[in-house]
């Protein structure tokens, strides 16, 4: 493919902003990174909504400013963000006080009251409501609250002020394309967790009026919906020469991290994906809206017009490397240095190579922030089992590769059957996927194939990429495959089966030995005053 225009492809996640200069084959020629501060403090995860503005402002800038020659190439802008955040803003687009992450869970309480009956409930759900919502959207509003809907339900309940204040709720990719175009609108993907949307047509969602009803919002207050690849006009002027784009540079609608990912690992239907990053997810494209209420997977709108993305999510993979280098290792080593920009996964590599398969028997639970699949439980916690004092840290660490692997295979169970067949060959991307040894530790612990891609930390670009040039009718979403690059194949070792799945069996006994110990640990607290 010998087209010579670029796309800036944006990719927010909730680490902060990367941007990226894509040729529309998929080719990343630069890209660079701002970080984002994240306020965690209980059940709050708040960022301030201009902290993402300025992030992309500069990572824009640099890669725009460093590479002069491609620059006058831009032809369009295209964003990938993080899920299931909800940011209010006025009338004139400006935030109203700080943007509510995924990682926010205070609308659980808000939720329940909404989704909870008297008597029976399934899950969690009265019967009557759960039935309705899965037959119009192919799920329901999270449980933990952490969701658009937990997020909306939360503000109408506990800040009444905010909640009159605001003249349209936005997720973080709604707020981008608003400050980019000037547009208030939502796309198809980012519109889904809101759980007020009709999803029976993939080609054409909308809102559904009885559901917003049984969420208590105001319709005035919900985007219009657009798909994914619609151009929805060019830059703002005061945007374009910010950045030094041409006047005519468009903005392509884009779509949520999970749907951008999913176009850049895997467009066929029924082909698999897993991304590896702060959190994780298995998906894959399918033709039908489904849903598995008890393992907590269903089958969304997603970018691909005429498609549905099902998904089994993961609440930390990366983070729980993160947290091991970060919160625990502390002295310097080959693991602290170059704190601005470490090479994680090249040193991943080289000390879980050096321990044996099993992790000399160590057994690690990744549920940092709980679990949402197949269990959608927040009160889990990671932990380490069967520790000794023959156990290194090196052990540790590869029991940390193993535990999120193991935690796949967890999720990948409920997930085949959701698909109606084996997952056959994963696709492999995010930053996980750059280090070999983690690749074939999935393999050999989920039993399937592991393709490692190209670029794989720069999926959620590229994937953008993709959708930018299918709007700009450079090519069909069909044509995609033959633009994907394949880095290595990993089979997963018949000589590891039963050590892997002894493994497992422990990994999910331990959860179900501890889950009671953990839901009497991490009860909410009562508020002050109230009696014990």
């Amino acid at each position: 493919m010998n087209d010579a225009r670029l796309v800036l492809a944006v990719d927010l996640g909730t680490s902060g902003c990367k941007c990226a200069l894509v040729g529309l084959d998929g080719t990343v020629h630069a890209w660079a990174f701002r970080p984002v501060r994240l306020q965690v403090q209980g059940a709050l995860a708040e960022q301030s909504a201009e902290d993402w503005w300025q992030a992309f402002l500069q990572s824009a800038q640099e890669i725009l400013g460093g590479t002069p020659g491609l620059r006058g190439r831009v032809v369009a802008v295209c964003c990938s963000t993080q899920t299931e955040g909800t940011v209010c803003v006025d009338r004139d687009g400006q935030a109203i006080g700080p943007a509510l992450t995924w990682l926010d869970s205070r609308g659980a309480a808000a939720i329940a009251r909404r989704v909870r009956g008297r008597g029976l409930n399934i899950e969690g759900y009265a019967p009557l409501k759960l039935w309705r919502w899965l037959r119009l959207t192919g799920g329901a509003p999270s449980l933990s609250g952490r969701d658009s809907a937990g997020h909306m339900a939360y503000l109408r309940d506990e800040e009444p002020e905010r909640y009159e204040r605001t003249h349209k709720f936005l997720n973080v990719l709604d707020y981008l394309n608003l400050r980019l175009s000037g547009r208030f609108c939502a796309t198809q993907d980012s519109a889904v967790t809101s759980w007020i949307t009709d999803n029976r047509d993939a080609h054409q969602v909308r809102y559904d009026a009885g559901l917003i009803r049984a969420l208590g919002l105001d319709a005035a207050k919900l985007p219009e919906i657009v798909h994914s690849t619609d151009v929805l006009g060019p830059l703002l002027p005061q945007v374009a020469q910010a950045l030094g784009l041409d006047a005519n540079t468009v903005v392509v609608a884009g779509a949520v991290d999970t749907s951008a990912v999913a176009v850049g690992a895997a467009v066929a239907d029924f082909e698999s994906h897993l991304y590896l990053g702060t959190s994780s997810w298995l998906g894959a494209h399918v033709p039908f809206m489904k849903t598995d209420v008890r393992h907590k997977i269903a089958a969304i709108p997603s970018a691909v017009d005429g498609r549905y993305l099902a998904m089994a999510l993961q609440s930390t993979a990366g983070a729980n490397l993160s947290f091991l280098r970060d919160r625990i290792l502390f002295h310097p080593d080959e693991l602290a240095s170059d704190e601005e920009h470490p090479a994680v996964y090249e040193v991943l590599n080289r000390i879980a190579a050096r321990v044996p398969p099993g992790a000399r028997g160590l057994i690690y639970t990744p549920w940092l922030l709980g679990e949402r699949t197949p269990v959608d439980d927040p009160r889990l916690r990671a932990g380490l089992i069967n520790m000794s004092l023959e156990h290194t840290r090196e052990d540790i660490f590869r029991a940390f590769l193993e535990g999120v692997a193991l935690n796949t295979r967890w999720m990948l169970e409920p997930f085949a059957r959701l698909l109606g067949r084996d997952a056959g060959t994963i696709n492999a991307v995010g930053g996980g996927a750059q280090s070999d040894v983690w690749c074939q530790i999935i393999a050999d612990v989920t039993g399937q194939p592991v393709r490692q891609l190209q670029s794989p930390i720069q999926t959620n670009a590229i994937g953008a990429t993709f959708i930018a040039g299918v709007g700009l009718g450079a090519y069909a979403f069909a044509d995609l495959a033959h633009l994907r690059r394949e880095r290595a194949v990993y089979e997963p070792r018949s000589a590891l089966r039963r050590l892997y799945g002894d493994q497992f069996e422990t990994f999910k006994e331990v959860r179900t030995r501890l889950a009671p110990l953990y839901h009497r640990i991490n009860a909410p607290s009562a508020p002050q005053g109230a009696p014990a």
